[in-house]
């Protein structure tokens, strides 16, 4: 294999690809690595971890067609600290030299017979709107759980078709999010999908604005095509939670404030309330909303904003982080908090958009 390219097409071939390679070593080397393939003046670099692998393609000049596999954090490594400007790798049986001005690196290949085979599922390739689906993960992702040891079921985003078009649940128990996307659907009525998160949130970050999204969907995994990259990943097999009957009908407490206003002061309370276990309360009442935190041994903090509250006085109490992640899902320049009590999950929207809830358990204190 042979051929040259210049320094930051190398780069980001080898960065997208990379974000798949698998992080657990042990029992499948090769899987630390990426994968080479030259075609003509085609390039594509592949990483997997057998769930999920990203390939991107794109155009160099060849002078000699091959494939190898190279350790990945180390040639991303070299490439990055290369000057601007042109790269050459040539690969000779179990070595790969790159070359770019004075520099010179040898690096040892492995085998790419070792490199285990990955195939497409063989649906109908579909179009997506990817600004939408961006828009629409970005809201939801960060509320599926990242422990695979509690429950694999959790670490997934549930896809599911609505009568509307297509909806986005996640929830890691504590909290939950549910965003509808009204112009995009892939699925029969019905019909539903469980993906990691980890591939959506991949899927998420190669998105730009006027993107589209190709998609083929097979019965274990599905493709999702961005431009030149592409991401295969393994669907989650399993009954997703009853998320609806989670969903309360009526709050009598209702809170409407400021969503950037309670966004900066809960930030502000997480100063202080730096142990995950350390709740922000929040006193509301017909004369607005006080925030409070008292962290034992370190501190306290406190302050107060304008708000409008229907229903009796009533304090609850989040985690903060959790809060914080809502309030950061959530648009607009207003959000409502319903809630029934202190114990029961509360419900955060944006004030007069029904496409976006965000469900969130408050924390029992004394």
């Amino acid at each position: 294999m042979k051929f040259r390219c210049e320094r930051d097409v190398l780069i980001e071939a080898l960065n997208n690809a990379g974000r798949a390679v698998s992080s657990r070593g042990g029992s499948l080397p090769v899987l630390s690595g990426v994968r080479l393939e030259l075609r003509g003046n085609a390039l594509t670099v592949t990483g997997s971890d057998l769930d999920l692998t990203i390939t991107m393609s794109t155009t160099v000049h060849g002078e000699a067609d091959g494939v190898t596999v190279l350790p990945s954090k180390l040639a991303s490594d070299i490439v990055r600290a290369l000057e601007p400007g042109r790269v050459d790798v040539e690969v000779a049986g179990d070595e790969a030299n790159i070359t770019s001005g004075r520099s010179q690196f040898a690096v040892r290949a492995i085998p790419a017979t070792e490199f285990p085979r990955i195939t497409e599922p063989e649906g109908e390739e579909l179009a997506l709107d990817g600004a939408a689906l961006a828009h629409g993960l970005r809201q939801v992702v960060s509320a599926a759980s990242t422990d695979e040891s509690r429950s694999a079921i959790l670490t997934g985003v549930l896809m599911a078709a609505e009568a509307s078009g297509l909806r986005l649940v996640a929830t890691d128990s504590y909290r939950l999010a549910v965003r509808d996307l009204s112009s995009t659907s892939f699925l029969q009525e019905g019909q539903s999908v469980l993906v990691p998160s980890n591939a959506l949130k991949e899927l998420a970050r190669l998105l730009g604005d006027g993107d589209t999204v190709r998609l083929r969907l097979g019965d274990r995994d599905a493709a999702f095509t961005v431009g030149d990259t592409t991401l295969i990943t393994r669907l989650i097999s399993g009954e997703f939670p009853n998320y609806r009957n989670l969903i309360p009908k009526n709050q009598p407490a209702c809170l409407t404030v400021a969503r950037a206003s309670l966004l900066e002061s809960v930030k502000r309370m997480k100063v202080v309330a730096k142990e995950p276990s350390t709740p922000v309360k929040l006193d509301m009442s017909n004369d607005g909303l006080k925030l409070t935190v008292n962290a034992q041994d370190i501190g306290s903090a406190a302050e107060e904003l304008d708000a409008k509250y229907e229903g009796p006085e009533l304090t609850v109490a989040f985690n903060p982080e959790y809060l914080v992640a809502g309030l950061d899902a959530a648009e607009g320049d207003e959000v409502t908090l319903e809630c029934i009590d202190a114990l029961k999950p509360a419900l955060l929207r944006s004030l007069g958009n029904t496409e976006f809830l965000y469900l969130l358990m408050p924390v029992r204190v004394s």
